[in-house]
């Protein structure tokens, strides 16, 4: 271990890498059942549509914050964790921008007269 008061010890680093891990994985379980339930529910097109998108977005959501937590692990020093943090909020800022106004167009589509 070197001199730094905020050196993290390589099996805690190991420990948080390998939860991080595991909780991506049961994340991925949920999406896929979620999807599953999803395709099989007997609602009209535009739920379905809807659905399909709020699913993705939080797919995305959550690698998102995965992608974090790696990097959060990883981190040498508090300035490199805050860095990470601030690129984060950021892009989420901007995805949740994004995701909020293309799920506006999907809901105006629906209400249109055809």
């Amino acid at each position: 271990m070197t001199n730094s008061p905020f050196e993290v010890p390589s099996e805690v680093r190991d420990f948080a890498e390998r939860s991080v891990e595991q909780a991506r994985k049961a994340r991925e379980s949920f999406i896929a059942a979620a999807r599953r339930a999803a395709g099989a529910a007997n609602a009209n097109p535009t739920v379905k549509s809807v659905g399909a998108h709020v699913l993705a977005y939080t797919e995305q959501n959550a690698n998102a914050a995965f992608d974090l937590a790696n990097r959060l692990v990883k981190a040498k020093d508090p300035q490199e964790a805050f860095a990470h943090q601030s690129e984060y909020l950021k892009a989420q800022f901007a995805a949740l921008q994004t995701q909020a106004k293309e799920l506006g167009v999907t809901l105006q589509k629906s209400v249109a007269p055809s």
